[in-house]
């Protein structure tokens, strides 16, 4: 059965209902801008990571402001970019069994299609599925630079799979994969430069070590929210793969910048609308807003302009705000709430509810987005 949007084009933010998720348009497209300038002004390509967003709505915007294409981390997240008129895509992942690298294969008769590999048998599976559905896969080998999870290490295992992928007939070596995932989220910037200085050294020797042998990397990719300027600025990496600043979450916005300041380069811009529904005590209320609308892996949602109010202590259709008893929410109040982690909460939506004039008096709805790719884990 078709669900209902929580709102429609036209109303006013008063209208909206609850729990809803909520784009502040005015600060997204600030968003959008601040990191096409960046990627323009250090001369590296920005290829955004729809794992974040999950719609063509947002990913063609991106592109629109200069992006590539996307990156995406699973099969069905690269179809529904595709279906939705993405012609770049790559998955930034090992992609294991027939089924789902054929249909990875069939995209790439529409759009340019690549994905990672770490070993040999990636490399194999992914030559015989092109080769099956008559078409050619770029590929770019994933380094195991610091982030302990999958990748190769650097150095002559990295070499002897991309002379594989190179010697193929169906797929086309393009480079290097080079994502430090655990750096994204080192609070401090010495943390953050001494972990991308680490993991530069690993894949500036992986680059030369491909060269000697003959294979060019065209694309050294990764990067993330929380360390793009670092990489950008190496001379090494020349293909960034940011996700959240088109968002924000709470927890990026406790990494902190180079002058001890909160990260501030991007603006908040992903919020949990939820509805105040019982306020049984001065400095308690009940939102409804829980689990299911909010993912708390990251911490908890951070109440928007509402000081001396937390969040605490989620069930499946609850939440809680305590705190000082003049600042606690009353019933039929509505509160924005800051994902702590912006990626699984959008998979808890159907819809993006985009509000113009957030902050205004004249807030309104433009549009209503689908969340296209939710639910794509496979």
């Amino acid at each position: 059965m078709p669900l209902t949007p929580p709102a429609r084009p036209g109303q006013s933010f008063a209208e909206i209902d609850t729990p809803a998720l909520i784009i502040d348009l005015d600060a997204f497209e600030r968003n959008l801008v601040t990191m096409a300038a960046f990627a323009e002004a250090t001369g590296v390509r920005l290829r955004p990571h729809a794992k974040t967003h999950k719609s063509p709505e947002i990913a063609m915007r991106q592109i629109a402001h200069g992006a590539v294409g996307q990156c995406c981390q699973k099969v069905g997240e690269a179809e529904v970019l595709v279906a939705g008129g993405v012609t770049d895509v790559l998955v930034t992942n090992e992609i294991a069994g027939a089924h789902k690298l054929d249909r990875l294969a069939k995209l790439a008769r529409d759009a340019r299609i690549g994905l990672c590999v770490d070993h040999i048998d990636g490399v194999r599976e992914a030559a015989e599925a092109a080769a099956r559905n008559d078409v050619v896969l770029d590929v770019l080998v994933e380094l195991d630079i610091g982030g302990r999870r999958c990748g190769v290490a650097p150095g002559e295992a990295a070499v002897r799979l991309a002379e594989a992928v190179a010697r193929s007939n169906t797929l086309r070596f393009r480079g290097v994969q080079a994502y430090h995932g655990s750096a994204q989220h080192m609070r401090s910037i010495d943390e953050r430069s001494e972990a991308i200085e680490r993991a530069g050294l690993l894949t500036r020797n992986a680059i030369e070590r491909l060269a000697q042998a003959g294979l060019a990397c065209e694309t050294v990719g990764g990067a993330g929210t929380g360390t793009f300027e670092l990489e950008s600025r190496s001379g090494i990496w020349n293909e960034l793969q940011c996700g959240s600043y088109i968002f924000m979450d709470a927890d990026y916005a406790r990494n902190r910048m180079a002058d001890g300041t909160p990260f501030h380069t991007f603006q908040h811009a992903l919020f949990v609308l939820a509805g105040v529904m019982s306020k049984p005590v001065p400095d308690r209320a009940i939102v409804d807003a829980g689990h299911k609308a909010a993912a708390v892996d990251s911490g908890m949602p951070v109440p928007w302009q509402r000081d001396g109010v937390i969040y605490t202590k989620p069930s499946d259709e609850h939440g809680i705000l305590t705190g000082d008893p003049v600042a606690v929410p009353h019933r039929g109040d509505r509160v924005l709430l800051v994902p702590g982690h912006c990626d699984p909460t959008v998979n808890l939506h159907d819809w993006y509810v985009c509000v113009r004039g957030l902050s205004g008096p004249d807030a309104h709805v433009e549009a209503v987005w689908p969340v296209a790719g939710r639910g794509a884990l496979n």
